[in-house]
C-alpha cells in the first residue's frame, strides 16, 4: 500500500480546540489561512467504498497522472464514512473530495455554500437506482412494496437511499409507515446479500453496481431481478472547497478534462475508473438532489 495512503475518521475533540485556537490566530493575523497557500501536496479523499488495498490499486494510476500534471504530491486518504468525508472537505482537512450527490449537498450546507463541485464521470450524470427482488416474491412495481420489508444503501447514498426515499414518496408510499421494516446497508454488496439471504424482500442500490455485480457473476439474475428503474439524476463528483485558489481548481480541472484515453496510462485510468472521460459539472445539476433532501427532511 503507498506510503501516500490515510485514514481519516471523525475529529476528536482535541483537534476541534486546535482548530478553534487555529482560527484566533487567523482572526489576530498570527497565522495564514492554509488554503491561501499554494500548497506542495494535494490532500485528496474518496467514497468509503471499499478496502484501502482496493481502494489504492484503483485510484494509484489517477494519484501518479495528477501528481505530474499538477506538479505536487498526492497524499491520498479513506474517510471512515460519507459523514467524515464532508467534514474534512469543509474543516479542511483534505483539498479534493470524492462525494456522493448527497453529501456534496450536505458539505454545501455545512459550509455555506463554499463547497464547489468541479469533475464527474461521464456516467455521474445519469446515475439511476434499481429496487431488486427475488423473483418470487411478488414484487412487480414500487406500490407492491406496501407490508413488505427493504434495504436501503448507507443513510448518507445519493442513490441508495435519497433518491430511491423520493422515488417511494413520489409513489404514496412512506417507508416508515408503509413498509414492514425499513433496513440500512453498509453498501450496495451488502443490500444485494441481504436480499439473497432473505433478510428482507426487496433492496435498492444504483444501476453500476447492479451491472457490476452481474458482470462479475457474483448476482445470480435467475433468482434475483429489477423492479423498478429510477429516472436519471446527477450523482458522484470532485469537489473542492472555495476557498482553493481559483488558478489550482482550474488546474485541477483541466487535468481531469484531459484525460482521454490517448496514452496507455490514461486508458489505464479510465478504465479502473470504469468511465469513458471526465465532464465538468456544477452546484446546480444538484438542485434536484437538495430539494428532495430537504423535502424529506434530511438535512440537518
Amino acid at each position: 500500500m503507498p506510503d501516500s495512503w490515510r485514514h481519516v475518521g471523525r475529529l476528536p475533540r482535541t483537534l476541534l480546540a486546535a482548530a478553534l485556537i487555529g482560527v484566533t490566530l487567523i482572526a489576530t493575523g498570527l497565522l495564514k489561512p492554509a488554503r491561501a497557500q499554494t500548497p506542495t501536496v494535494l490532500r485528496v479523499s474518496v467514497l468509503p467504498v471499499g478496502s484501502p488495498v482496493e481502494l489504492s490499486r484503483r485510484y494509484a494510476p489517477l494519484g501518479r497522472y495528477l501528481e505530474q500534471a499538477l506538479d505536487r504530491k498526492i497524499e491520498w486518504t479513506q474517510s471512515a464514512d460519507y459523514e467524515a468525508s464532508v467534514e474534512a472537505l469543509v474543516n479542511g482537512t483534505i483539498d479534493l473530495a470524492m462525494l456522493g450527490g448527497f453529501t456534496l449537498v450536505q458539505a454545501q450546507m455545512r459550509s455555506g455554500g463554499k463547497i464547489i463541485p468541479l469533475v464527474q464521470r461521464d456516467k455521474d450524470a445519469n446515475y439511476r437506482s434499481m429496487f431488486i427482488t427475488p423473483v418470487d416474491s411478488g414484487i412487480r412495481r414500487l406500490e407492491d412494496l406496501k407490508g413488505r420489508s427493504l434495504s436501503f444503501g448507507p443513510r448518507s447514498s445519493t442513490s441508495g437511499h435519497l433518491m430511491p426515499r423520493a422515488f417511494l414518496l413520489a409513489a404514496k408510499i412512506d417507508p416508515e409507515k408503509d413498509l414492514r421494516q425499513v433496513a440500512y446497508a453498509s453498501g450496495h454488496d451488502a443490500t444485494v446479500a441481504a436480499v439473497v439471504a432473505g433478510k428482507v424482500d426487496a433492496g435498492v442500490l444504483h444501476v453500476y453496481a447492479w451491472e457490476k455485480l452481474v458482470a462479475a457473476g457474483r448476482v445470480d439474475t435467475s433468482t434475483l431481478r429489477v423492479f423498478y428503474t429510477s429516472p436519471p439524476f446527477s450523482d458522484t463528483n470532485w469537489s473542492v472547497h472555495a476557498d482553493m485558489p481559483a488558478a489550482t481548481r482550474k488546474a485541477i480541472t483541466a487535468a481531469f478534462l484531459r484525460i482521454d484515453g490517448s496514452t496507455p496510462e490514461e486508458q489505464e485510468i479510465l478504465a479502473l475508473q470504469e468511465a469513458t472521460k471526465f465532464v465538468p459539472t456544477r452546484v446546480e445539476n444538484y438542485q434536484r438532489i437538495r430539494a428532495v433532501a430537504e423535502s424529506a427532511g434530511l438535512l440537518k
